[in-house]
């Protein structure tokens, strides 16, 4: 994915603007000063001299104003100075402002026309997640009261947490577990009462976790029991490059990229078309699977 290439002297506020004028004017095809009002509650006259303060000052090649549309539209120059024009790019804006997405002018039509699927709410309580956070700023140990499917009664561990993970479906949080003497993954919706953060800190930092400092490519190939045209189909769907995708990511998060992928690394389907992708490099990842 391309990167911005924002301006570092432009304040973030008008930042913020600015990127709002090109992605308006780039996907939707047309911006005036109303996109700036509803979406920041700014005048109409502030609204005018963002958008010719953008001309003038940092993109005077990027718009032309149409008078049959009364509206800005991006000329055949258009370079982006504040946005990654990228498709993927776009469509991570929409699922992103998924819930701010209607009251965004500019957004609510695009918005219109799509469908996002929420990721179910696990309750996870402010209480818990606020001295979880210090935590991990602060290198602190943290005594806690948590469930899980062999102690659904619940248990107190002393822990040391040192960052937060979203795996697409559910947050937890990865920490030293000194009952385990090793470093664990905490679901967040499991921790039960307040957590209590310890006085002294603790000396099993984020740089000693070995499978969390170690980088590792999962390998991602077409069913080699596919037909020729269908894996060409699967390339093209994930991207790859001579047949095979690589995702870089981390040892202790392996696992947790395999499901997102929906790959059962234990099972074969008895068709191929029902999963359609395997994991090319499945011995290289089996330390990392959970035990």
């Amino acid at each position: 994915m391309k990167r911005s290439n924002t301006p570092e002297s432009v304040r973030w506020d008008l930042a913020l603007r600015y990127r709002l004028i090109e992605t308006v004017a780039w996907w939707e095809g047309r911006l005036t000063t109303q996109h700036l009002i509803q979406s920041f509650g700014i005048s109409r006259q502030q609204a005018s001299k963002d958008i010719n303060t953008y001309i003038t000052e940092h993109a005077s090649k990027n718009l032309e104003y149409d008078k049959h549309l009364k509206g800005y539209v991006p000329s055949k120059r258009f370079q982006p100075r504040f946005i990654d024009d990228s498709a993927s790019a776009y469509l991570h804006l929409l699922n992103q402002s998924h819930d701010r997405a209607p009251h965004i002018e500019g957004l609510a039509l695009a918005y219109a026309h799509t469908e996002v699927l929420d990721v179910p709410d696990r309750s996870v309580r402010p209480e818990v997640l606020r001295p979880l956070l210090k935590a991990c700023r602060e290198g602190q140990r943290l005594e806690c009261e948590y469930v899980s499917f062999t102690t659904p009664d619940g248990e107190t561990r002393l822990i040391a947490p040192h960052t937060l993970v979203f795996t697409g479906m559910r947050w937890h949080v990865r920490a030293y577990c000194e009952k385990n003497g090793d470093y664990r993954d905490f679901v967040l919706s499991r921790f039960r009462g307040v957590p209590e953060l310890m006085d002294d800190l603790s000396g099993n930092t984020r740089e000693a976790d070995t499978a969390w400092n170690t980088q590792v490519a999962v390998i991602i190939e077409p069913d080699s029991r596919l037909k020729p045209e269908q894996r060409a189909i699967v390339e093209a769907d994930y991207g790859m490059i001579d047949g095979q995708l690589a995702i870089q990511t981390r040892g202790a998060l392996v696992q947790y990229v395999l499901q997102r992928y929906q790959i059962d690394p234990t099972k074969v389907h008895a068709k191929p078309t029902a999963q359609q992708i395997v994991v090319g490099n499945l011995g290289q990842l089996q330390q990392w699977f959970y035990k």
